[in-house]
């Protein structure tokens, strides 16, 4: 059985993350904290050896990857456009409130990608690195909401929200499917259907 192993590693923090804001698509740096939470992420990552580091290209994922690649003495495969956080449209840059709550839908925001091409394009980004990478371990530094609906999709289940640059460790199977080991740094239990 020929097992792809995924760290999936949320950003570190921005300014926007610490106002709450919705960042989406816009293209916000990491802060201070972000910078460290970065380099704290290198000790979870530390025990196993990693074949490729990739990211998103909005700035706070690549600097994230750039600095945990950097700890890890390894380097940065390259950035990945379809690893992008989902576009909120409108809602991006504003905090929860009337103004935000004005655009919301059932399927996200007005005017915004929707969960589900959002998660269907996040598995397809993973699947695509599955299957270039089979057997090895990769590294992947993308984005909260993308991260949480695409594992959602992988494994059939929700997923709650992910932290920043916490560790999250995922196995893909080309014939049994995906199997979600670690979520927020904790072992994932998964919670009974029915």
């Amino acid at each position: 059985m020929t097992l792809t192993t995924f760290a999936l590693i949320r950003h570190g923090q921005t300014d926007w993350n610490a106002q709450r804001r919705l960042q989406g698509s816009s293209d916000i740096p990491l802060n201070n904290v972000g910078r460290g939470q970065a380099r704290e992420a290198v000790a979870a990552l530390s025990g196993y050896e990693w074949d490729a580091v990739v990211s998103s290209p909005l700035s706070r994922a690549a600097e994230t990857a750039d600095l945990i690649a950097a700890g890890l003495g390894i380097s940065v495969t390259r950035r990945v456009p379809e690893l992008t956080e989902r576009d909120f449209g409108p809602a991006e840059g504003l905090q929860d409130g009337p103004e935000l709550d004005a655009l919301r839908t059932t399927d996200g925001f007005l005017g915004a990608e929707s969960d589900d091409d959002a998660a269907a394009r996040g598995l397809a980004a993973l699947e695509a690195l599955a299957e270039e990478f089979r057997g090895s371990r990769v590294l992947v530094v993308a984005h909260g909401t993308l991260i949480r609906l695409t594992l959602g999709r992988a494994i059939g289940r929700p997923v709650e929200s992910i932290d920043n640059a916490v560790l999250n460790l995922a196995h893909h199977h080309a014939v049994d499917g995906w199997q979600l080991e670690y979520l927020n740094g904790e072992p994932w239990a998964a919670a009974p259907v029915g």
